[in-house]
């Protein structure tokens, strides 16, 4: 308040210099001294009329820069409340989007990645993984050590089929991974190293005492012609025959597929 008082004075007082300089020369050229009323005038129309307006204007300059200042504020905080909503959003997606107790792809988002590879033309390999024994570790050990254990193997595809893989958990102690055909190793080579990697964990069930972990893992190949259903049902067959083998196998479709027994 104080800078409008200030600068609207001063703006009065140039005006009041001006208007008795303007009166005096028309005085002057009429040959008479600026003196009385005239000079009365002089001052007193700038002030009356200088002064309001000028405050008025400096007034609403200073309002107007205050609003602009609060809606900038109103603008950063809008910005940053769509930063965080969007981070939220990308949390929960992110969230729906994978097993809550393995942080793999839950079964709906696992499929839905494939049919878009599908839909896209892309030939892909797809892995069916089923953990060995695992009722019989869930009705020695507790649900609670059986939980741990999927986490361990769930860990153990993730490190094995690498980060150019989609892996996700297609039921309760099911997996599955899709590789591209592009990826360095095959099929068979990516499943047995899954393999290989989980019969590696060192496990401990209840009162410390060890479980030999182990997975039998089936595989097919996508073609353009071959819907995502018939893949799967392959993938499950040759699944059943690696457990028929004595688990702790594998069985794809590639020209040189492995089967290790248990």
């Amino acid at each position: 308040m104080h800078s409008v008082i200030i600068k609207s004075g001063l703006v009065t007082l140039a005006a009041m210099v001006a208007s008795v300089g303007v009166a005096a020369a028309a005085m002057g050229l009429q040959g008479q001294p600026l003196a009385g009323n005239a000079l009365l005038l002089s001052f007193m129309c700038p002030l009356f009329v200088a002064w309001p307006a000028s405050a008025r204007n400096y007034w609403q300059k200073k309002k107007l820069k205050g609003l602009n200042g609060e809606l900038a504020q109103a603008h950063d905080a809008l910005a940053e409340a769509h930063r965080r909503l969007a981070e939220a959003h990308a949390r929960l997606a992110l969230r729906a989007s994978r097993d809550a107790m393995t942080g793999l792809l839950n079964r709906e988002s696992f499929f839905q990645s494939v049919e878009c590879r599908h839909r896209d033309g892309e030939a892909c390999h797809l892995l069916v993984i089923d953990a060995d024994h695992f009722k019989s570790i869930n009705d020695t050990h507790g649900h609670a050590v059986g939980d741990a254990a999927l986490v361990a193997i769930a860990a153990a595809i993730a490190r094995a089929a690498g980060p150019e893989v989609v892996a996700g958990r297609i039921g309760g102690e099911e997996f599955a991974v899709c590789i591209p055909t592009g990826h360095e190793q095959s099929d068979a080579a990516v499943a047995e190293a899954i393999r290989a990697e989980v019969a590696a964990i060192r496990f401990l069930g209840s009162e410390g005492r060890p479980v030999a972990l182990s997975v039998s893992v089936g595989g097919a190949t996508f073609s353009p012609l071959l819907p995502v259903g018939s893949v799967l049902r392959l993938a499950d067959k040759r699944l059943y025959a690696a457990k028929s083998g004595g688990r702790n196998n594998v069985v794809t479709g590639a020209p040189h597929s492995v089967s290790y027994a248990a």
